[in-house]
């Protein structure tokens, strides 16, 4: 509906099969970008406050993305940010700045 009134819209899908990212892809009804969010798994893990990926390492999470499930990264992301290496300003710079350029904002 947004698309179709030419309104952008941003939706954080946490999709780790390609298949699915690429069905979204093709659904799309207005310009489509895929930002990947690039963190190594071991600092992701340093990250978790909740202790899911130590739960899942122990067997207590069945089906975890990253460790006893599968994540698939995207073959043709338009945009990568890596936030291991980047702050939160030069992550959002790197979207904002593809997103300029091709005249999307």
């Amino acid at each position: 509906m947004l698309a179709r009134n030419g309104v952008a819209s941003i939706t954080a899908a946490i999709s780790p099969y390609r298949e699915l990212r690429r069905e979204i892809r093709d659904r799309a009804q207005a310009a489509f970008v895929e930002v990947f969010v690039y963190c190594p798994l071991e600092v992701v893990e340093e990250r978790d406050t909740k202790g899911l990926y130590k739960k899942a390492r122990a067997g207590i999470i069945k089906n975890f993305t990253g460790i006893s499930d599968p994540y698939e990264d995207p073959e043709r992301a338009e945009v990568t940010v890596n936030t291991a290496e980047e702050s939160i300003e030069q992550s959002a710079d790197k979207i904002l700045e593809y997103l300029r350029e091709r005249g999307l904002l």
